[in-house]
């Protein structure tokens, strides 16, 4: 897979996010770095900062913290099996990652379900309440 640079093997963090699938716009990795959702080498950066090979990114995601270390530039959304190529999750991320996915999971199945009345159950309220 070729790369594209034109800086010199630097690009964009907005642009290489967007590229490496982290991102659907180049506006939203825009303001996931200006609100302080992603991190290189653990301090906070600009949009327009470049990037280099072997950086490491922290960029929180929802629920979802990743680590990866950029592996490769590239300044175009391409597929995702070659965008994967882009970066490298650390294996503490991964691990941390689906730690959680399981608390979720547990948590979510521990909390009872809420059953809605349907229509007919609705009524009856309906006319209990107004009567």
């Amino acid at each position: 897979m070729q790369m594209d640079n034109s800086h010199q093997n630097k690009v964009r963090i907005d642009k290489w996010l967007w590229a490496a699938r982290f991102f659907k716009t180049r506006g939203l990795a825009k303001a996931a770095i200006e609100n302080g959702k992603v991190h290189i080498d653990g301090q906070k950066s600009k949009p327009s900062r470049l990037l280099e090979t072997g950086l490491v990114i922290c960029i929180r995601q929802g629920f979802d913290d990743k680590t990866v270390e950029v592996i490769a530039l590239s300044e175009h959304r391409r597929s995702a099996s070659e965008a994967q190529l882009l970066y490298r999750e650390t294996e503490q991320s991964l691990e941390l990652r689906e730690k959680r996915a399981a608390e979720r999971k547990a948590f979510n199945n521990s909390m009872p379900q809420s059953e809605r009345p349907n229509k007919k159950q609705r009524r009856q309220i309906h006319r209990f309440l107004n009567n």
